[in-house]
């Protein structure tokens, strides 16, 4: 059977596609506007993700494949921003560590929710907590860079190094609320009744 690709998921295809170019141009050593490039491309990635739901929305095109692969792209775009900056040194790696187990366990938590017949909603603070995380990666990629320095100079790029770690504080905080809040929505999926299954 041949895979129809509307217009949506050609959109977040091309997100997934263009994430291993994201990543080079932020570890590939580029001098001078490097991270500057770096950010606009992950910023544009990030952006996308609001155009491919606005299109399966306004075209009707909502396909199982889109709920499946839309998600996952934006999973991929973070998790590689994150280990990218942990591995440039800039991030410390527990930040990145409990942003991207929290996607691990919501994600997890959704599968079990879906195996009950039941469908967990994505909350506000799923969306407020993405918003922030796309902010802080953004500014955690430039705070560094040399044109941000020369452009605003010494104190603006010290404010610019100041925002970024409280973007990424909130970042992690609204993390953190959003995973407590999914799992108060699921209590009853958690809670069970299980169904025993498979003879076991």
């Amino acid at each position: 059977m041949k895979l129809k690709m509307n217009w949506a998921n050609r959109v977040t295809v091309a997100r997934m596609v263009f994430i291993p170019v994201f990543v080079a141009t932020l570890l590939g050593n580029m001098p001078d506007w490097g991270p500057v490039w770096a950010a606009g491309i992950f910023t544009l990635l990030a952006i996308t993700d609001g155009v491919d739901g606005y299109l399966a929305r306004t075209r009707n095109e909502v396909t199982t494949f889109g709920k499946f692969l839309d998600p996952l792209a934006d999973k991929l775009l973070v998790t590689a921003a994150l280990v990218a900056l942990v591995e440039l040194g800039t991030l410390p790696s527990w930040i990145a560590l409990v942003i991207i187990s929290r996607e691990f366990i919501v994600s997890g938590l959704r599968m079990v929710a879906i195996a009950e017949g039941k469908v967990i909603a994505a909350s506000n603070y799923g969306k407020v907590k993405t918003v922030f995380q796309v902010l802080a990666i953004v500014a955690f990629i430039i705070k560094d860079a040399s044109p941000v320095s020369r452009i605003l100079g010494e104190q603006g790029a010290s404010f610019v190094s100041s925002a970024s770690w409280l973007l990424m504080a909130l970042a992690v905080a609204l993390t953190v609320i959003s995973m407590i809040d999914y799992f108060y929505h699921a209590r009853d999926v958690i809670t069970g009744p299980w169904e025993r299954t498979g003879g076991e």
